[in-house]
């Protein structure tokens, strides 16, 4: 029977720790820490995100500036309130909330966020740091994962790491983050041919695909840690993670639920990340 990683109370204890240095950092400086978030359009999941994060700044002392803009908005007018966002002085970190309505151009519109204010990890210049083992602002769930691992003494040098996903946002830079760590690393997707042996040869398997329960027992070695990142819906409606958690965890060493895994410490870093950027300002 396997451990199981609790998120969930590695986030409180890092909100903590935030919220005391939230405190020092007003007294010392005179300002508060800002937070500016923008939502497009009327997405319930995206609008739950949104709700939350605003939540978790309130809980840790950071003020958030929300702004709301239609799902009809244009692309100029979007950029019109990144680059004011981008201008105001009080505005430590700018998050803009994925994913964006067709009619908007993304990678744009991330671009126009500054590096020192993205707190979302996604600039240019932010993941090239990272792929050079330079300090950056690093995304927020990659990084989350990494922070459960080193809680748990979770061994990484000369481990066999495999990330199963390549998106920009979770799969890329969590292989670069373990790669920096000394795994040796390999990244699957849906081109990969052997899935499962891939997946079985692996000392740490991060799962980050989107797929309902896809990672069974059968694709898991005896003894691994397993990290789910997915965040789906069985056939019942119940919320659940790409891996088959009730078969996995009575084979591996270590595990994540879904929820109180993954998805509270993607949050706390948000805030982690916002308070790094304004003490870097």
């Amino acid at each position: 029977m396997s451990i199981i990683i609790d998120g969930k109370a590695i986030a409180a204890e890092m909100r903590k720790e935030i919220k005391a240095e939230v405190e020092r950092f007003v007294s010392d400086k005179g300002r508060k820490i800002t937070l500016a978030v923008v939502l497009v359009g009327e997405n319930p999941a995206s609008q739950i995100y949104v709700r939350n994060k605003i939540k978790a700044c309130e809980e840790v002392g950071i003020s958030s500036k929300a702004i709301y803009l239609g799902a009809d908005v244009t692309q100029s007018e979007l950029e019109l309130n990144i680059k004011n966002l981008a201008d105001d002085k009080s505005v430590d970190g700018i998050l803009v909330q994925l994913p964006l309505p067709e009619q908007i151009d993304e990678k744009s519109i991330l671009k126009l966020i500054p590096t020192a204010k993205d707190v979302d990890g996604f600039s240019e210049e932010n993941i090239g740091k990272l792929c050079m083992n330079e300090d950056c602002l690093v995304a927020c769930t990659p990084n989350g994962v990494m922070r459960m691992l080193e809680a748990y003494d979770v061994e990484i040098k000369g481990k066999r790491a495999v990330v199963v996903g390549r998106s920009d946002i979770v799969g890329k830079p969590m292989a670069m983050l373990l790669l920096n760590a000394d795994a040796t690393v390999t990244v699957c997707h849906s081109k990969t041919t052997n899935l499962k042996e891939e997946c079985k040869n692996a000392d740490i398997l991060v799962c980050a695909i989107g797929k309902p329960k896809f990672i069974g027992a059968d694709m898991v070695k005896d003894g691994a840690v397993v990290v789910d990142v997915g965040i789906n819906r069985d056939e019942n409606g119940k919320l659940c993670g790409d891996v088959d958690f009730e078969s996995v965890h009575k084979k591996c060493a270590y595990i994540t639920p879904v929820p109180g895994g993954v998805g509270p410490m993607t949050i706390t870093m948000l805030m982690y990340n916002t308070l790094k950027a304004a003490s870097r300002r």
